[in-house]
């Protein structure tokens, strides 16, 4: 079973999830919503370069790890979710529930690419 310090969560992040509002003309619209404010551990793990719309962007995967919480069991809706960093966004690409013990959350992410 994976223990966590608190110590180890040294970052306060935001989670968030898409949500859709209408604009003042009445047309849907995408915004985010907070869904959690948690403590994170914030790990860089690789680097690299895309082409993203024509254009090269560079793309940086971390794993950023936190306590269990159910929200992350859905791998549909987690692949929509992101996380804030300080003015930083992180696009989760995937949730995995470390050792199965429902103590702490391993995200997959990526910064600088699809962002919302």
């Amino acid at each position: 079973m994976s223990l966590i310090s608190a110590g180890q969560m040294s970052q306060r992040v935001r989670i968030q999830q898409p949500t859709v509002a209408k604009d003042a003309l009445g047309a849907p619209t995408q915004t985010w919503s907070d869904i959690a404010t948690v403590w994170a551990d914030i790990q860089p793990i690789s680097g690299r370069e895309a082409r993203i719309a024509d254009r090269i962007a560079a793309v940086v995967s971390h794993q950023i790890t936190v306590r269990y919480r159910s929200e992350f069991n859905d791998p549909k809706s987690v692949s929509q979710m992101r996380v804030l960093f300080r003015d930083r966004i992180f696009s989760i690409h995937a949730a995995l529930n470390e050792d199965e013990a429902n103590v702490s959350i391993m995200l997959l992410a990526s910064e600088g690419a699809r962002n919302g």
